[in-house]
């Protein structure tokens, strides 16, 4: 069997290192793995395939960074010309990016099926494009993997349940696996002698598209208890211009996978506007600031463990505070959420 995989940015690859590396537990099964180049710097994409230890890509498409339309049309024909080639017998996507709908797209269009991890997510809000990548791709999709017990129930409203499976977060069976790897030599040097601060991540639209968001957001980075450090791609960097913000704000060039793991577990808090870093909080009982207006990780609200606080300042200094923690609850899965893909598609092939 030969399994096309398409990834193109960061959080696919940490989902897709734990699924690549069942797939080569079976001799039968060939993997062929696409990078749409949606993440193409060294820090963001090259670095995650070393330490990650997932097979270099078969195929670098180079996209690159642009309009979604465009960006998308682009993915599209090339991922057509590589399956085309290629002839998998499966197509698996993950998540909700550009990457995902294009390749989603490409398989279904010439009858190759498609498998979606990541299923069943849902922020109800359609100005979101990764919202529209979702919802596309989970119609069009032959298998959906939904991550959590709530992403089935929202499958099985859209009457998609009978292609669907529970089979839990591939993104818990990689940070149960690289946690245990970690040691100071994946400490950020530009952390320098900093113990105690808050882990920050700003990249969506919502906040890096509108500077008063962005303004209000760095205000309150300024007058946080500790440092702020916050690992940051280039294009938000250049956005700041006409921010303000203090020597409180540390900012760091961006970092791999198993450096921002390091930090994450060794910060007081998050404040983030990733859907990835919220679960990821959680696994690790670090408590999360989300600094958007939803999310579509519901469950990691319980206990007080994620606050919804989008760029309202008193909100975020409100919560930077809070201390009152519930019992955590796992409903992300066993940790062998990519074991449960791989025989569910053997099954089904």
């Amino acid at each position: 069997m030969k399994i096309a995989t398409v990834i193109g940015a960061r959080p696919q690859f940490i989902k897709a290192a734990a699924v690549s590396r069942v797939i080569r537990k079976y001799n039968n099964i060939n993997e062929v793995i696409i990078h749409t180049g949606q993440h193409y710097d060294e820090n963001m994409s090259a670095i995650f395939f070393e330490e990650l230890d997932i097979p270099q890509p078969d195929y670098n498409l180079n996209v690159g960074s642009m309009r979604h339309g465009k960006q998308t049309a682009k993915m599209l024909e090339r991922i057509e010309e590589v399956i085309l080639k290629e002839k998998p017998d499966w197509l698996l996507t993950y998540g909700d990016t550009n990457s995902t709908i294009a390749g989603a797209l490409a398989a279904a269009k010439i009858h190759i099926p498609v498998a979606h991890v990541e299923a069943g997510l849902r922020s109800f809000n359609r100005k979101m494009p990764e919202e529209i990548n979702r919802i596309a791709t989970d119609h069009i999709s032959n298998l959906l993997f939904a991550p959590t017990k709530n992403a089935m129930q929202l499958l099985e409203k859209e009457g998609l349940k009978e292609k669907s499976l529970l089979s839990g977060d591939v993104m818990y069976d990689s940070v149960l696996y690289y946690s245990e790897k970690l040691n100071l030599q994946h400490q950020p040097k530009e952390l320098g002698t900093i113990k105690n601060y808050y882990l920050g991540t700003i990249h969506r639209p919502e906040n890096t598209d509108n500077i008063q968001r962005l303004k209000t957001i760095f205000e309150a980075f300024s007058e946080a208890e500790y440092p702020v450090v916050l690992p940051l791609h280039p294009r938000t960097r250049s956005l700041l211009k006409e921010v303000k913000y203090n020597k409180n704000v540390k900012i760091i060039e961006p970092v791999g996978y198993l450096s921002m793991l390091y930090l994450l577990k060794n910060s007081k808090k998050v404040l983030t506007d990733s859907g990835g870093l919220q679960k990821e909080a959680y696994f690790l009982k670090i408590p999360c600031i989300t600094l958007r207006d939803q999310t579509e990780w519901i469950e990691t609200l319980n206990g007080g463990w994620n606050f919804i606080v989008g760029a309202d300042k008193r909100k975020i200094m409100k919560y930077l505070t809070f201390q009152d923690y519930g019992e955590i609850q796992n409903v992300f899965g066993d940790g062998n959420a990519a074991e449960k893909i791989i025989i569910k598609i053997i099954n089904c092939y």
